[in-house]
């Protein structure tokens, strides 16, 4: 091995994979352990709400992926970054995918009325923030210095600039 340090962020996971986890056990706990918390609520404002947050979150990565692309840098993580993406859903959030991934998972369980995959939501966001958003921060900061740390002063990490 040389000394050499790779030139990507060293995230735990592949994040997709995070929010696959959810999906799956959240529906074999549904499945084994039934809550009912969500079914209790009334069904056609439960499916509307639930496919609205399920759209604008699932939106979410499509636009940042144009953006990645526009930008000519990989949206991997195991991939180098060439470039910081600043425009577009960029310029107001800092993780749109992340963000949206997990606004769609959210509309879904409520969709699907997924009590435990609402509740798996929680240790997946940690899981992605300490082992993924965390590492690529250190990377971006690493690599692109004070460009990287302007922006990151500028547009919050998971709300939203107006």
């Amino acid at each position: 091995m040389t000394g050499e340090s790779k030139d990507n962020p060293g995230v735990i996971v592949f994040p997709p994979l995070i929010l696959l986890a959810v999906l799956v056990l959240g529906l074999l706990l549904d499945y084994l352990l039934p809550l009912g918390w969500l079914s209790a609520l009334p069904h056609t404002p439960r499916l509307v709400v639930g496919l609205l947050l399920f759209l604008f979150g699932a939106s979410f990565p499509i636009r940042a992926r144009r953006a990645f692309k526009a930008a000519g840098t990989n949206i991997r993580p195991d991939q180098p970054t060439t470039a910081v993406v600043t425009s577009g859903l960029f310029a107001h959030v800092r993780n749109p995918i992340y963000l949206g991934g997990l606004l769609a998972l959210s509309g879904l369980a409520l969709m699907l009325g997924s009590d435990w995959m609402l509740i798996l939501i929680v240790p997946a966001f940690l899981m992605l923030h300490f082992g993924v958003v965390l590492r690529e921060e250190r990377y971006l900061e690493h690599k692109f210095g004070p460009p990287y740390l302007a922006y990151k002063r500028s547009v919050p990490r998971y709300g939203w600039k107006f």
